[in-house]
């Protein structure tokens, strides 16, 4: 048994009456009239007509969940009164049909609050909550960056170079760089820029530093390779380079303003500078280094020292400086050591 068309309680807003059209509720809705009774309106058979402002759905129409009678059917008014189709209101059948239709009325509430609980587009009135709150979506701008991985390597110490092969650190000093487009394949750092070359030859370096293992030789002492390797120093530097041109238009003349022994990372070793005259430009400054290396056979580590003279070429006094900072790389602290007492001369 379902009960007759009419106005009844709003299951969600019963402050308000729902039209249910004998089958499902409809969406029109009423403030009650002051003094009317709860279940029904005034009308012919107890259940008073919608109001004009509202039209009934046609019978069968879904209810707001899409299916007919959504809410469940009203109770069927009962208490004696002449409207209704329940009969008497001292039946017992009218009084078990009305307290099945009740239960009804309560299990359907509770089931359509559940749904509207996930529902976005349904009547805000029968939400009986607010929806689940949809997790922020993520984006690139609020996604977390990844951890640091931990097998990553540390970056390298800006105010150091390492010289793995030779066993050796170089300071890096202001105004000097890491290599870059460097055809000598065994330079350690150079100046900052490069510049017209005085002669033959696009671009020339202010300043540039090499360290090489020395090799092929039968020779040992470190004053002996220093010597031997000036000439050839001074010469690929300042005479004619690797590509036969003549960047500062060849060599003129060359005086020594520096030799001797000097302690290199805790080794003795011994140094030769040149001061070069060339046929263009302000001319310019080599350094060979020589000394043995801490690491593995301890074979003579050689260092050369290129820079030119005049505002394109850094401070000779780089030289010594750079020279003073070379550290083992077995202690990076070490100071002392063979030769740690010796300084250089001329």
């Amino acid at each position: 048994m379902t009960p007759p068309p009419g106005w009844y309680p709003d299951p969600h807003a019963p402050h308000l009456e729902r039209w249910w059209d004998g089958t499902a509720w409809t969406e029109h809705r009423r403030t009650p009239a002051s003094g009317s009774a709860p279940a029904a309106g005034a009308g012919a058979g107890g259940f008073g007509a919608p109001s004009a402002l509202h039209t009934p759905s046609a019978p069968g129409a879904p209810g707001p969940y899409g299916a007919a009678g959504g809410y469940g059917p009203p109770a069927v008014p009962g208490g004696g009164g002449s409207g209704g189709s329940g009969g008497s209101g001292g039946s017992g059948g009218a009084k078990a049909v009305a307290l099945t239709a009740a239960g009804a009325v309560l299990v359907a509430a509770v089931v359509a609050g559940a749904v509207a609980l996930t529902r976005d587009d349904e009547d805000p009135e029968a939400r009986t909550g607010p929806g689940p709150t949809a997790p922020a979506p993520t984006t690139e701008s609020t996604r977390p960056p990844p951890s640091p991985s931990v097998s990553e390597p540390a970056p390298e110490d800006e105010g150091v170079v390492v010289d793995e092969l030779n066993g050796v650190t170089f300071p890096l000093l202001d105004g000097w760089v890491r290599p870059r487009h460097v055809v000598e394949k065994d330079a350690v750092m150079t100046t900052d820029g490069t510049h017209d070359c005085p002669g033959e030859g696009s671009l020339c370096r202010g300043g540039m530093v090499v360290s090489r293992t020395v090799t092929a030789t039968d020779e040992s002492s470190s004053r002996a390779l220093a010597e031997a390797d000036i000439p050839e120093a001074a010469e690929e530097a300042f005479d004619e380079d690797a590509l036969g041109n003549r960047p500062y238009g060849g060599m003129r003349s060359h005086q020594v303003v520096k030799a001797g022994p000097v302690a290199v990372a805790g080794r003795a070793g011994y140094l030769v500078r040149w001061r070069v005259t060339t046929a263009k430009g302000p001319g310019g400054y080599v350094q060979s280094l020589v000394f043995p290396s801490s690491v593995g056979t301890e074979s003579p580590v050689l260092v050369r020292f290129v820079f030119e003279a005049g505002p394109d070429g850094p401070p000779v006094a780089d030289m010594d400086r750079i020279t003073r900072g070379i550290r083992s790389t077995a202690d990076q602290t070490s100071g002392g050591g063979v030769g740690s007492s010796i300084g250089p001369t001329g």
